[in-house]
């Protein structure tokens, strides 16, 4: 029978009195309070095998608690409970030295299990950082059960360098985990360098990876350094690891089983000291078994998988993700949005093909290109019915493709007028006129980035850049 005494603090009556039962039956003692200075006054008489705590209680944050708690008493496991259940709080908790991080509502099963298994790990001294993250900061949304998985995942991973294999669909924001990775963790002031091996040349994915020397091969006018010898230090985040050609993959087992390479045309072993993040959207198992990906880098490179779900299975983030975005866009300085129940709901019933990409997209010509101050459910209807951009055939040289989509948005905009539309002529100089602010809108919108802002605007990237040139749109090139 386990053995221990609890000490739960919980401002809420019920969660106290179901956590008194459900510990009581498990065979521990149980100690409740309401609020943190008798937690605290507790702690420092040396009761209590065990803490369980709420972060926001009516006299202290507990996130301001834990550090004391465990400069008085190391050895003493905190588990940590939230409402506010964020990517920030897992990583919060896990900063201050709890033992675990449980959202609410939360199964008690599982509550009992890491108790048992608290009590019985040997007692060791944990290592705090009462650094605090900024919440602006936050890299991730999401309190779908799947997300609170994934946080507390994240939170284990932050203080150690294991090698992470990060799957899932495009578009469901792997290179955001894979930097939550880095920023959060002990290689943050070092350099985060991602390569993507689908972007890449097939005979040069050696050389960016390695880098080569002078004259290793025709074009090779001087040294080059890899992404390796860059991200020394820190972090090299591999996106889609499925199109690594195989040379390359021996090349890469060689640096993950030694420890160091060499250059293309080198001869002089480089120790390397890099975090390996590996990201992949193809079944990697069903490579190996076509003979295109070598099976011992699986091995290597799969030391903890996280999966990210599509959009469509954590569809309860959607609103979340919504103000997210338009707030992004509002500090970008595009007009601040609000958006109808009935219209998060008809996003919510959406598919998401392009998963977060897709919806982020979305949200950005929302902001930047409907005049209303509250978007409505039609024009949620209006815009899933258009073609998803990334299936949409490329524009052959003079179509006019920006006109066609500023139209389309203009019709949108005039619906608003009810019947009292512009004559013909009117609206045609309205549609030449407004080309140069909406390409302007989408250049903000994308910190200069020419091809986003060709998603953006649904239009072939050339096209875009005639318009550019032609119409002479300062473009403002971003500053990260």
């Amino acid at each position: 029978m386990p053995s221990g005494n609890i000490l739960v603090a919980d401002d809420d009556a019920a969660i106290r009195t179901v956590l008194n039962q459900a510990l009581s039956r498990a065979g521990y003692e149980v100690r409740l309070t309401s609020n943190a200075a008798t937690l605290w006054r507790w702690v420092a008489q040396g009761e209590g095998d065990l803490v369980i705590t709420d972060v926001v209680m009516p006299d202290e944050n507990a996130f301001d608690l834990l550090p004391r708690i465990k400069k008085l008493r190391p050895d003493l496991p905190v588990i940590v409970m939230s409402a506010q259940n964020t990517f920030m709080t897992a990583i919060r908790a896990s900063e201050r030295g709890a033992y675990e991080y449980l959202p609410k509502p939360f199964d008690l099963k599982e509550l009992i299990a890491i108790v048992g298994r608290a009590l019985a790990e040997p007692k060791h001294k944990r290592v705090v950082d009462d650094s605090d993250a900024e919440a602006d900061a936050i890299p991730l949304v999401g309190r779908s059960p799947a997300m609170q998985d994934i946080y507390r995942v994240l939170a284990r991973l932050m203080q150690t360098d294991l090698t992470v294999m990060i799957t899932g669909e495009s578009g469901t924001g792997k290179e955001l985990v894979a930097r939550a990775l880095h920023d959060y963790g002990k290689r943050r002031a070092g350099p985060f360098v991602a390569i993507n091996m689908a972007a890449i040349p097939r005979d040069l994915i050696e050389s960016e990876l390695f880098g080569h020397e002078k004259g290793a091969f025709t074009g090779a006018a001087s040294r080059s350094a890899g992404r390796f010898e860059q991200a020394e230090g820190g972090t090299l985040f591999l996106d889609e690891i499925g199109d690594m050609p195989m040379d390359a993959q021996t090349r890469l087992l060689r640096v993950l089983q030694q420890g160091e390479y060499t250059t293309v045309g080198g001869r002089t072993a480089i120790k390397t000291d890099v975090r390996i993040v590996a990201a992949t959207n193809k079944d990697l198992r069903q490579l190996i078994n076509q003979g295109l990906f070598r099976e011992d880098l699986y091995f290597r490179l799969n030391v903890v998988p996280i999966r990210l779900p599509p959009l469509r299975e954590r569809s309860e983030d959607i609103a979340d993700l919504v103000r997210h975005f338009f707030s992004q866009a509002e500090k970008e300085g595009l007009p601040a949005k609000q958006i109808e129940n009935a219209a998060l709901e008809r996003l919510r019933r959406y598919r998401w093909p392009g998963n977060i990409r897709e919806l982020e997209n979305l949200i950005r010509r929302l902001a930047a290109l409907y005049p209303q101050d509250v978007i409505a459910a039609s024009v949620i209807e209006t815009e899933l019915a258009q073609p998803v951009l990334s299936s949409m055939p490329e524009e052959k040289p003079g179509d006019e493709g920006l006109s066609a989509s500023v139209e389309r948005h203009l019709n949108a905009y005039f619906t608003g007028f009810g019947d009292n539309l512009p004559p013909p002529g009117l609206y045609h100089r309205i549609l030449r006129e407004v080309e140069y602010p909406l390409i302007s809108a989408a250049l903000a919108a994308t910190r200069g980035n020419q091809i986003k802002a060709a998603e953006l605007l649904g239009v072939n990237r050339n096209t875009l850049r005639k318009k550019i040139r032609d119409l002479d749109v300062q473009v403002i090139r971003s500053s990260r």
